[in-house]
């Protein structure tokens, strides 16, 4: 199958998830135009060997890949088996191993195994153009857990931050395929925030810059009304730690939210420090972002939406989700795009009157394929 990479997000997303259905449909593909809507397009580094998305992918369902050089406009993966076992990726640099994360992770829930499968991911945590591994441990695998019944668990070792990376993640996966189809998801009432949880992290850095992050983010949604002493109290618990100085090869700061809601959504916010952002102001750019998710009413925020379409797509029956009154990101409408492309999952996208849009989907109930 000939995929167009310049669709909609013109990403490296849209290979990703073209690579995880592929290996696990067992169907070829070939991405053309291959990250066409970035500058300069094409696969950089942390696309292909390396950091590895393609090729740790390619790893663990034994494909043959052609293409993955940097610069390429043009992949070829041809899948041949789904392997459980032990894998490892490096990204030699500050590559999001998040990234690496979501392209692996589909695969190895359904790897023919009667034990857990590990990936241990090497290279930068907190990046600014990725989730930030405390998102994966706190909202997306929450959500993903509760919802759609997979099962995960994510071990940060070392953190590591731009430009050096460094950082080191263990991830034990439980393979489902055995035990049947992920789960159906209707997430569409809201309800309440129940509580508000929180990481301010740092390396390399004094510890009282970490309190600080922690202090902007609490005024600010304090602000909102946000506080266990507010009207409507709200259990508020936003830690701060400071990795040891053996424990990084470089430094770095950043602080990750998240609020829980009655209904059973997730919406996170987050920033990354650098030189020149006051501690206090990433504080504040988290709550911001927490606070921005939580006023559009929708059950996930823009991030946890688009990461949830291949589970959802991959499920048995009907899911439903009810996401924010702004409409769907682009990333999530081309997570919606590869995954009709490539499976017979049907979604429908709809805005109630409320203005909320709601993404529906037949999932084809993915219970994995027989090896060869």
């Amino acid at each position: 199958m000939i995929l167009d990479g310049s669709v909609l997000e013109g990403g490296g997303q849209i290979l990703r998830n073209a690579v995880s259905l592929s290996a696990l449909l067992g169907k070829p593909i070939s991405i053309q135009k291959v990250r066409n809507g970035r500058k300069p397009p094409g696969l950089k580094n942390q696309h292909r060997v390396g950091v590895s998305r393609i090729e740790l992918a390619a790893q663990i369902a034994s494909a043959r890949v052609t293409g993955a050089t940097n610069g390429s406009l043009a992949v070829d993966f041809t899948p041949d088996r789904i392997t459980a076992g032990d894998y490892t990726a490096d990204s030699v640099t500050a590559g999001a191993v998040t990234l690496l994360l979501q392209i692996s992770l589909p695969i190895l829930l359904f790897a023919p195994a009667t034990k857990s499968c590990t990936l241990t991911l090497k290279g930068g945590t907190n990046a600014t153009n990725a989730p930030q591994i405390d998102y994966i441990q706190h909202v997306f695998l929450p959500f993903a857990t509760r919802h759609f019944g997979l099962r995960a668990e994510v071990d940060l070792r070392r953190r590591g931050y731009f430009p050096k990376g460094g950082g080191e993640v263990h991830v034990t996966v439980f393979p489902g395929a055995d035990s049947g189809a992920l789960t159906s998801a209707s997430v569409m009432e809201r309800g309440s925030v129940t509580r508000i949880g929180g990481i301010a992290h740092l390396a390399g850095l004094p510890a009282h810059l970490g309190d600080k992050m922690v202090e902007g983010a609490l005024k600010r949604l304090a602000q909102s009304g946000f506080a266990p002493d507010a009207t409507v109290p709200v259990t508020i618990d936003i830690q701060s730690k400071r990795e040891k100085n053996e424990n990084t090869v470089g430094a770095g700061s950043g602080i990750v939210l998240w609020a829980e809601l009655a209904g059973g959504g997730m919406i996170g916010g987050s920033a990354v420090g650098n030189k020149k952002k006051l501690p206090f102001a990433v504080g504040e750019e988290a709550a911001n972002e927490l606070i921005k998710g939580l006023e559009e009413g929708g059950v996930v925020d823009e991030y946890l939406e688009d990461q949830v379409i291949i589970l959802m797509a991959l499920a048995k029956g009907r899911s439903e989700i009810k996401c924010s009154k702004n409409g769907l990101s682009l990333h999530t409408k081309t997570a919606i795009w590869v995954a009709e492309q490539l499976t017979d999952a049907k979604f429908d996208v709809a805005v109630e009157d409320s203005g909320h849009t709601i993404i529906r989907c037949n999932g084809i109930g993915y219970m994995g394929i027989q090896n060869k």
